[in-house]
This record gives structure tokens, sequence and C-alpha cells, in this order.
């Protein structure tokens, strides 16, 4: 009797969380689905069904699939020196010998403390043209400012540096969490075995760090295909859209446009995209190492 009063009080607890789930996480996912094959009428608000043609015509558009390209290269320029930064870094705050570890780690997190917004913001006004700050140091030394805004690869790079400065220090601390995690005892008998540095962080730790590099990859995947403020706020217009992501696609078509139906497709196809990507990157990652069999040909007795 008092366990099933129990069951009942719990029931009741966990209540607000599955109210809260329904209303703001599964009924928009289905709704936007819904809305992904209808047209919306912007006045009255009624749907009209059109199938899969909001599909069919976000297939064959051009500027979709540029959107995918520039959303892969930015990120790819950012992340490579963003996770590599992070874990040299990580590796040189795991030293005992060095002071002021906790300061270094407080300063390089500081960034991921402010808002996307604010970073956007903040590069858009350091490199603008004529008058920002790096073209007032380009400028000091002699040379002629660069106009950062009208080229496409300099525009693309400009937001890459602001999606790793703002990010890399958040995974200091999963490589700093990972590296602290390994026995000292592995290293010492590494030490003693005659294994050098190198030796010792390709070997030892960056194996034993595979569920934790797996974790930032997967993640910093997600994160970054879903990259909109920095490439909306950094600068307002690139010549042939070249910082246009499909999160920002999604959001013209559907806030600037009011193609609700459109961009509520263009949503799931996203949604498909980094799915697509994170499963390449578990596949590539997976531990591969299998255990044979033992056994073999019998001797003769």
């Amino acid at each position: 009797m008092w366990r099933s009063k129990r069951a009942r009080y719990a029931y009741l607890y966990i209540l607000p969380f599955f109210l809260v789930f329904l209303i703001f996480k599964l009924y928009p996912i289905i709704y936007t689905f819904v809305l992904s094959l209808c047209d919306m009428d912007l006045l009255s608000g009624k749907l009209s069904f059109v199938g899969w043609s909001n599909y069919t015509r976000l297939l064959n558009s051009e500027y979709f699939f540029r959107s995918i390209g520039n959303t892969l290269l930015i990120w790819i320029m950012s992340i490579i020196p963003q996770l590599t930064l992070a874990f040299l870094l990580a590796l040189l705050m795991s030293n005992k010998w060095l002071r002021g570890r906790a300061i270094f780690r407080n300063v390089y997190f500081f960034p991921n403390l402010v808002t996307s917004v604010t970073v956007g913001l903040l590069f858009g006004t350091l490199f603008s043209y004529p008058g920002g700050a790096i073209n007032n140091v380009i400028t000091a030394f002699g040379l002629e400012a660069v106009d950062f805004q009208n080229n496409q690869m300099l525009a693309r790079m400009v937001i890459a540096i602001a999606i790793c400065w703002k990010n890399f220090g958040f995974n200091i601390i999963y490589f700093t969490a990972g590296i602290n995690s390994i026995s000292n005892e592995v290293l010492e008998a590494a030490s003693i075995d005659g294994a050098g540095w190198w030796q010792k962080v390709t070997k030892i730790t960056i194996p034993l760090m595979k569920p934790i590099l797996i974790y930032v990859m997967v993640t910093s995947i997600i994160g970054g295909l879903q990259m909109f403020d920095e490439s909306k706020l950094v600068f307002q217009s690139v010549p042939g859209d070249a910082t246009t992501t499909m999160i920002k696609y999604m959001y013209d078509s559907a806030f600037v446009r009011f193609q609700f139906g459109y961009g509520a497709a263009c949503a799931y196809v996203v949604f498909v995209i980094i799915m697509f990507f994170s499963a390449i990157s578990m596949w590539i990652t997976r531990d591969r190492d299998k255990v044979r069999p033992l056994g073999g040909k019998r001797g003769r007795k």
C-alpha cells in the first residue's frame, strides 16, 4: 500500500517534466513536420496540403546546396584550429609545474560565457573596413586596409575565427578532465620504459581519451552545422552569399520571405544532414579492435 502511494507521488513529481516536454518539444517537432507538407496563408493562417513539394523544391535549390558548402567550409576552418588549440592547452595546463592553471582555465573559458550575438557584433566591429581595430593595426605598419567583408574567403575565415575563439575554452574543460583521469602510474611506467613526451601523448594519452574525443567531435559537428548568429551578425552582406549557412537559409526562408512550409522542410533536411555527419564521425572513430577467438591448429599429442 505504501509503495503504491509512493509511486503515485513519484509520478506527480515527474509530471511537470513530461508536460514541458510534450508542449515545448514533442508538439513543435510534430507540428513542424506537418507544416513542412503544407503551405500557410499569412493572413488567415490556414494550411493547404502540398505533399512533398517543399522538399522537392528544396532539393532542387542550388542556393540551398551552396549554403551546405558554406557551412561545411566554415566549420572545417573553425574546428581544426579549435580542437588542436584546446588539446595543446589542455596538455600544457595538466602539468603540475605550471603555476596559475586555474586562472588560465577561467580566462580561456570566459569567451564561452559571452553570447553568440555579442561575439558576432564584436568580430564584425574588429574586422570592419576601413576603421576596424584589425585594419588600424594593419595600417599602422604602412599596409593597406583589408576589406574582409567583400572577400568571400576572408569573410568565411573571420567567422571561423569568431567561432573558434568562442568555443575552444569549452573543449579545454573536456580535454583537461580526460587527461587528468589518466593514471599517473601508466605514464610513469611509460617513462621508465624510455617513452618520450610525444610517444606518451600519441600512444597513451590520445587512445585513453577516445571517449572524450568522440564526444567532443560529435557535439562539435552538431553545434558547428547549426551555426547562425556569427554568420548573420559578423558581416551583414557578403558577395555571393558566401557566409550564408544552412540555418541562416532556413531563417531567411521562414522569417524573412515568410515561406513557413518551405522553412519547416528546410529544418527537417538540416536535421537529416546533421544526423548523417554525426553518424559518419562515430563510424570513423569506432573501436575497430575485434576480439579474435582463441584457437588455431591443434597440435598432435
